[in-house]
């Protein structure tokens, strides 16, 4: 296989990857509880999916 003739620098290298970034991920609300909740996962604070109890959530004493 050919090999290339010269090394890329450090810049072009860099311009390529410009693209390479980590994206917020995308969030709707709990239609039990109105938290800001990440698509297809359960609620963590009621513990709800898709309107039905998924999970049990330890109730917090609060102060």
């Amino acid at each position: 296989m050919p090999h290339p003739k010269r090394k890329h620098s450090v810049t072009r290298s860099k311009k390529r990857r410009t693209h390479y970034k980590a994206e917020l991920p995308a969030l709707s609300t709990c239609s039990n509880c109105g938290a800001a909740v990440e698509y297809h996962k359960v609620c963590p604070e009621c513990g709800y999916y898709r309107g039905k109890q998924a999970i049990e959530v330890a109730e917090v004493k609060q102060k």
